[in-house]
């Protein structure tokens, strides 16, 4: 196991590498940077002094290696709209985003185990056609379609929770929902078709056999190996949690870091994108990682070489 995690470790490098290829080259893919920079009143003077200044005028390759170094040292370049060094304003956002993500993962977990399990044991029933419906119903709504029609509900119609902003309890409670419906229908198709297929399995049968109530051979015996895979899912949510955020942070006013990207994008300020994708990158691999980890936990047959 610690072979295998240190192996892991070894393979960010690369990973981490490409990615800064990627980062480096969106600052040529969106336009010349340097006219984002100036205003229109800018002479060629002040276009040749940025140039020089920024290091423009050198070789692609140059710039490159220039642009890695600094980025080894968690420089990212200035933000020009808050005329700040980039990473700490995206750093600054992240426990927003964090709680956000958190939160919608509560949502869909507890929405989605008890259903997937209902739905396993009471197969072709009506419950399971029922939730089997809904599931396909909740990954088929877009998030900006639903966030918008909750506010109208609960926050314009009903006037029960705030429409938009961070502040106690009750102001993450529809941005959560919103973010974790589509998690949560996909995760409880997931542990449905999981349940069915353990449950199927010998050792099940034999614990039937000596007696022991349904109640603990779903969720003592099948639970268990069930949830395996929906680790798995877990973990390849993070890079779907974060990209919601984007949209469900800009329409609930959730300061995060989703919110944040889209701003930047929108006044093309280039060094906070360059630090939000790195930060969101290495976030996912970071999750890859913790789900290696936790399958040994839920099933200690499980080896790496």
């Amino acid at each position: 196991m610690r072979q295998y995690l240190l192996k892991s470790i070894l393979q960010i490098v690369p990973v981490l590498f490409l990615i800064s290829i990627i980062v480096f080259v969106l600052v040529y893919v969106t336009g010349d940077p340097v006219s984002l920079m100036l205003s229109d009143t800018a002479t060629d003077e002040d276009r040749e002094i940025l140039i020089a200044a920024l290091g423009l005028d050198q070789p692609m390759h140059i710039q490159y290696f220039r642009f890695l170094g600094n980025m080894l040292q968690g420089d990212f370049g200035t933000s020009f709209r808050y005329d700040m060094p980039a990473l700490p304003i995206v750093l600054e956002r992240l426990p927003a985003t964090f709680e956000l993500a958190i939160a919608a993962m509560i949502v869909a977990t507890v929405i989605s185990i008890p259903l997937g399990i209902l739905s396993a044991t009471k197969r072709n029933s009506f419950l399971d056609i029922f939730v089997s419906g809904a599931s396909v119903l909740g990954k088929a709504m877009p998030h900006f379609w639903l966030g918008i029609m909750l506010i109208l509900l609960f926050a314009v119609e009903w006037k029960t929770l705030p429409v938009s902003g961070r502040g106690s309890w009750d102001h993450l409670i529809l941005p959560a929902f919103t973010l974790g419906t589509g998690i949560a229908a996909e995760m409880t198709r997931l542990i449905r078709s999981s349940m069915l297929e353990i449950l199927g399995q010998d050792y099940i049968r034999t614990a039937r056999s000596k007696g022991l109530i349904e109640t603990i051979v779903v969720y003592k015996h099948a639970l268990r190996n069930s949830l395996i895979p929906v680790v798995t899912i877990m973990a390849l949510q993070t890079s779907t949690l974060i990209g919601g955020t984007l949209i469900t942070e800009t329409i609930f006013s959730w300061p995060g870091m989703g919110q944040l990207i889209i701003q930047a994008v929108n006044t093309r300020d280039m060094a906070i994108v360059q630090a939000a994708v790195f930060v969101v990158a290495f976030l996912v691999i970071v999750s890859n990682i913790l789900a290696d980890i936790l399958y040994r936990v839920l099933d200690p047959r499980i080896k790496y070489n």
